[in-house]
């Protein structure tokens, strides 16, 4: 069971987001400036990961960005229902910076050298098709679908551990070889295998419903 259909729940129970909701609103702040801001965070961990092999401490900065980006995406949402402004534009709006924060972190990575290109489409292929799958179940009339083996959740989760690690010990595992990547690729590598799992997981259980 992925993280997103695990704990999503808990977080919408949990007073202290709906606290920081009422401050934005308070403050005048939407849930799409939230959505757009999460997005720039995601922007500048990709950023972070492409010059962080000249500069490693760039990659304490791309830890924080994707903390933030995550936190931030979670708000939007929170925030959006606290004021009652919970509607489809505004969901079509976080699904859509949603894929692109994903595309450009994991880019950062490939582009910072951390995994070959070739695994590194792979992995952003299952990421796009297991999110795609997800929504595309709540578009043919079942329940959007948050399961599967690895969510987007479980993602950033991963991406901030190894992110941190990597920081600490930024030399490839083995030492040598055809299979000698730092912390970040292996977790890249993960992506290419269980992403696609993911989204045939879920293709399954779409077809199986219709």
């Amino acid at each position: 069971m992925a993280i997103d259909s695990l704990f999503r729940p808990l977080v919408n129970k949990c007073e202290l987001p709906k606290r920081a909701a009422r401050f934005f609103a308070a403050s005048g702040i939407s849930p799409n400036f939230l959505t757009i801001l999460s997005f720039f965070f995601a922007a500048l961990a990709g950023l972070s990961f492409i010059y962080s092999g000249k500069y490693v401490i760039l990659l304490l900065l791309a830890g924080i960005s994707i903390c933030l980006n995550a936190l931030l995406d979670t708000l939007d949402g929170i925030l959006a229902r606290e004021i009652g402004n919970a509607n489809k534009k505004g969901d079509f709006l976080d699904h859509v910076f949603d894929r692109y924060s994903d595309v450009v972190i994991m880019c950062g990575i490939i582009f910072g050298g951390y995994i070959s290109c070739e695994i590194g489409m792979i992995a952003i292929i299952g990421v796009l098709l297991s999110s795609y799958m997800g929504t595309q179940a709540q578009a043919v009339g079942l329940r959007r679908m948050y399961g599967g083996l690895l969510g987007r959740a479980d993602r950033l989760l991963l991406l901030i551990v190894a992110t941190f690690i990597t920081l600490c010990y930024p030399y490839p595992f083995p030492a040598s070889g055809p299979l000698s990547y730092s912390l970040l690729g292996w977790v890249m590598i993960l992506f290419a295998v269980l992403c696609n799992i993911t989204a045939l997981q879920r293709f399954y259980y779409m077809w199986r419903s219709i």
